[in-house]
C-alpha cells in the first residue's frame, strides 16, 4: 500500500468517525461526547507534534491548518459538509432545531451543538466566509443565525481527500508543463532561476512573496524559466492570460479570492502573461488588482518591464540562450548520431555493426562525420538562427528523421528545417519573396559588386567575428547588420537583394507598407514591433522597399501628428539598430531618408543608372540563351544587334520588361524574337515612363535575303 493509499484511509476511517460523533450529537445534543475530554463537539486545534508521532492529520485538520479555521470553525464546516456525506442529516438537523421545515445546518444549531462557540465565525473577515468555505443562504429579514448554511463543493470533496483545482479556476488556468523534448535549461537562465529563488527566500520572512516579473521578448524561455522555478518549489505552473481576468470587480473579487485559497490548498504557482502590456484587462486595472491582493507564488511575463504593478516585486531579464550555448546544443544534435552504434567514431569513420555497410553511407549522407564538421555546421546554425533549446531540440529530430528517410545531409536538413520553422509568423506581417537570382545575373559597376560581395560575406560570418572573435563584448548595440541600396527604380535593388539571399539560403521578406502603417496612433509601431520579433529568430532578411515612406526625415514639431510620426520614426532606429538580422532598405531618393540612419547604417550602396556597356550585358542576359548542357529553356531568336539596343537608355527594370513584351508578341504571333519586336516593346516602354520617344530611332529594315536564299525559302514542295 502506497502513502498516498494509507492516508486516504486513514482520513476515510477519522471522517467517518468525526460524522458517527456528529450524528449523535444531533439525535441528543445534551448526550455527553464519547470522547470524555470533550463533552461537547469534536475538532480540537490541530497538534503537528502529536500528529507526527501517531497518525497524519485529516483533511479537515489540514484544511484547518492552511486557512486558518478555529475548532469550532471546523466542526461548523464539518456540519455542512455533512448535509453531502450522510442522506441522514437533513433529519437529524430538522428534529435538532425541532422543526420539520429547518431541515438544513444553520449557525444557531451550531452555536448550541459546539463547545466553545464563537459570535464571530460567521465574519467576513472570517476563515469560514473569507475563503468562500460556505454560502450562506439568508431570504429577506430573515436573522443570519437562521439562515440556511451549505458547504463549498470543492471544500466538501477536499475533506473527503479529494483534492483537485476548483472548477471555476480550472476554466481559466491552464496547465503550463514543460515540453518533453529540450526541457532543461541553458546555463545563462539557470542564473536567471536561481535568482528567482534567492528572492523568494530572502522574502520569506515577510509573509508575501515578491511577484517575479519576467521581462523579454522571447514568449517560450520565460516561461521555460518560471517552470524549473515553480519545480524547484514542488509546485505546478499555470498559465493565464491578462485579457482572461475577469473584467467586472465582483468577479474579479471572487476570483482574487478563489486563488488564494487554490494556492492554499494545492502546490500551485501561476504565470500571468501580459505580453501585450496595453490590453484591455490592464487598462481596467485588472491585474493590478489581483496582484495587489492574490498573492502566492505568481510569474509576471512582459515584453518590457511593467513599472506600477500594485504589489513588491522585482524584474529579471530573461532572453533566448546566447550564440555560445545554441553552438553546444546544435554540437550535441549533430553529434548524437555519431553516438549511436553504427555511427561515427574520433577518426570520423563509420564503426560497422550490424549491416555496416548501410550505415557507413547512412552517417555519410547525414554530412557530419567527424568534430571537425559538426562543429563547423553548428557554428553556421547558430550564427544565422536565433533559437531556444526547446526548439532546437524538435527542429534536430525532425531533421534526423528526414536525413535517414531520404539519405541527405542533416546539417543540410538542419538548415532547411530552421529556414522552416521561421516562416509562419512572418509570412501572415510580410511578402516573402523566393530569391532566383544569381551574381551572374546582377550587372553593376566592380565597387558595387565588391561592396555587395563584403555584405553577404559579414552576414554569414557574423557569429565567428562577434562571439568566437570576441567583438561582441565591445559592442553595446545590436548584431545585426543594415544597408542602404539607393538608386532609381529598376536599376537592381531588389535583385540584388534576392542575390544575397540566395546566396546565403535566407528568406527574404519584402515589407508591405500597407500592412505596417496605421493612421490609429502606436499601431504602427506595434505592427512594426510584432514583424521584428518574428524576424529575431533568424534566417530571414527585412527588404524594406521604398524605404523613405518609412524611414523620412523627422520633422520640427507643430503639432502631435508631428510628435507621434517622430516617435514611430525613433522607434525605427531603435529596432533596426538593435535587429539581429540583416536589413535592407530601399530606396530611389537618398537624400528623403532621415540622417540619423546614415550612421546606424553598415552599408550604403549606390545602384548608378547603367551606361552603355552595361546596358549591352543586361540586354544580352535578358534573352536566355539555350544551353544544351543543362537543358534551359530560352525563346527562340533572330539575330539582335545588342549595340543599337544598348544606345536606348534604360535602366535593367525597364529592360526587363520590354524583353518580356516582345517575348509576349513573339508567342501571339507564332515566330521568333525579332528585332522589329523589341524596338517595339523599347518603344512602349519608354512612352509609359513619359520618355521623349524619336522614331527615327525604332525604324528597323529586316535585312534582305539574296536571290539563292530567296527560292530556297519560296521554293514548292515536291509532290509525292
Amino acid at each position: 500500500m502506497t502513502a498516498s493509499d494509507s492516508w486516504q484511509e486513514n482520513n476515510t476511517r477519522r471522517l467517518g468517525g468525526a460524522l458517527a460523533e456528529l450524528r449523535r450529537r444531533l439525535e441528543d445534543p445534551g448526550r455527553p461526547s464519547e470522547q470524555g475530554a470533550r463533552p461537547k463537539g469534536f475538532a480540537a486545534a490541530p497538534s503537528r507534534e502529536l500528529n507526527r508521532s501517531e497518525e497524519p492529520l485529516s483533511a479537515l485538520e489540514l484544511l484547518g491548518d492552511r486557512l486558518g479555521l478555529s475548532p469550532f470553525e471546523q466542526n461548523v464546516l464539518l456540519l455542512c459538509a455533512a448535509m453531502e456525506l450522510d442522506t441522514r442529516m437533513p433529519g437529524l438537523c430538522a428534529r435538532a432545531q425541532d422543526d420539520p421545515q429547518k431541515n438544513f445546518p444553520t449557525f444557531g444549531l451550531a452555536l448550541a451543538l459546539f463547545d466553545e462557540p464563537s459570535w464571530d465565525a460567521l465574519s467576513p473577515e472570517r476563515p469560514l466566509r473569507f475563503w468562500r468555505l460556505i454560502e450562506i443562504s439568508q431570504v429577506g429579514a430573515q436573522p443570519l443565525t437562521a439562515s440556511a448554511l451549505r458547504a463549498d463543493e470543492r471544500i466538501v470533496n477536499y475533506v473527503k481527500g479529494l483534492n483537485y483545482l476548483d472548477e471555476r479556476l480550472a476554466s481559466l488556468l491552464a496547465p503550463l508543463d514543460a515540453p518533453a523534448a529540450g526541457a532543461q535549461l541553458a546555463p545563462s537562465q539557470e542564473s536567471v532561476a536561481r535568482i528567482i529563488l534567492r528572492r523568494w527566500q530572502q522574502s520569506a520572512g515577510a509573509g508575501v512573496l515578491p511577484v517575479a516579473q519576467l521581462v523579454g521578448a522571447d514568449v517560450q524561455s520565460k516561461q521555460l524559466v518560471a517552470h524549473h522555478a515553480a519545480a524547484a518549489l514542488n509546485r505546478r505552473l499555470y498559465w493565464l492570460p491578462v485579457e482572461s481576468l475577469p473584467a467586472h470587480r465582483a468577479d474579479l473579487e471572487l476570483f482574487v479570492r478563489l486563488w488564494q485559497r487554490e494556492s492554499r490548498l494545492l502546490p500551485m504557482a501561476l504565470y500571468l502573461d501580459a505580453e501585450e502590456s496595453n490590453g484591455p484587462a490592464e487598462r481596467s486595472g485588472a491585474l493590478g488588482h489581483f496582484l495587489s491582493r492574490g498573492g502566492g507564488v505568481v510569474f509576471l511575463g512582459a515584453r518590457e518591464m511593467l513599472g506600477q504593478v500594485g504589489c513588491p516585486h522585482f524584474a529579471l531579464d530573461v532572453t533566448k540562450p546566447t550564440a555560445a550555448e545554441q553552438k553546444a546544443a546544435w554540437v550535441a544534435a549533430l553529434g548524437d548520431f555519431e553516438s549511436e552504434p553504427g555511427g561515427a567514431d574520433d577518426s570520423g569513420q563509420a564503426k560497422p555493426s550490424g549491416p555496416g555497410l548501410e550505415r557507413r553511407a547512412e552517417s555519410a549522407a547525414l554530412g557530419c562525420v567527424g568534430n571537425l564538421n559538426c562543429h563547423a555546421a553548428a557554428a553556421r546554425l547558430a550564427g544565422q538562427f536565433n533559437l531556444n533549446l526547446a526548439r532546437i531540440h524538435e527542429l534536430s529530430r525532425q531533421a534526423k528523421l528526414e536525413a535517414r528517410s531520404s539519405g541527405s545531409s542533416l546539417a543540410e536538413n538542419l538548415w532547411e528545417a530552421c529556414r522552416a520553422s521561421e516562416r509562419p509568423r512572418l509570412d501572415a506581417l510580410a511578402q516573402r519573396l523566393e530569391p532566383k537570382m544569381t551574381w551572374d545575373d546582377l550587372v553593376l559597376p566592380a565597387h558595387e559588386m565588391n561592396q555587395l560581395r563584403q555584405l553577404a560575406a559579414q552576414v554569414a560570418h557574423r557569429n565567428q567575428v562577434y562571439c568566437e572573435w570576441g567583438f561582441e563584448r565591445k559592442m553595446n548595440r545590436g548584431f545585426g547588420i543594415s544597408a542602404l541600396f539607393a538608386g532609381d527604380s529598376g536599376t537592381g535593388k531588389t535583385m540584388a537583394a534576392e542575390v544575397i539571399a540566395n546566396e546565403l539560403r535566407l528568406n527574404l521578406y519584402r515589407i508591405d507598407l500597407s500592412a505596417v502603417v496605421n493612421k490609429y496612433i502606436g499601431e504602427t509601431e506595434k505592427n512594426l514591433r510584432r514583424l521584428f520579433d518574428a524576424a529575431e529568430g533568424g534566417g530571414v532578411i527585412l527588404f524594406f522597399d521604398e524605404a523613405d515612406a518609412l524611414f523620412g526625415k523627422r520633422s520640427e514639431v507643430k503639432d502631435s501628428h508631428d510628435r507621434y510620426a517622430n516617435v514611430e520614426i525613433n522607434y525605427l532606429l531603435q529596432r533596426v539598430e538593435s535587429y539581429r538580422g540583416l536589413a535592407i532598405l530601399a530606396t530611389n531618393t537618398k537624400s528623403a531618408l532621415d540622417t540619423a540612419f546614415l550612421r546606424r547604417l553598415r552599408f550604403v550602396v549606390n545602384f548608378p543608372y547603367p551606361g552603355s556597356a552595361d546596358r549591352r550585358r543586361l540586354w544580352e542576359k535578358v534573352f536566355m540563351q539555350a544551353d544544351a548542357k543543362d537543358n534551359l529553356a530560352a525563346p527562340p531568336l533572330e539575330k539582335l544587334d545588342y549595340d543599337r539596343l544598348a544606345k536606348l537608355n534604360l535602366a535593367g527594370g525597364h529592360i526587363h520588361n520590354a524583353a518580356l513584351n516582345a517575348a509576349f508578341r513573339a508567342a501571339a504571333e507564332g515566330a521568333s524574337v525579332t528585332m522589329r519586336l523589341v524596338l517595339d516593346a523599347v518603344r512602349t516602354e519608354l512612352l509609359k515612363l513619359d520618355r521623349p520617344v524619336n522614331e527615327a530611332d525604332f525604324r528597323w529594315n529586316e535585312p534582305k535575303l539574296d536571290a539563292s536564299s530567296a527560292v530556297e525559302r519560296f521554293e514548292e514542295p515536291a509532290l509525292a
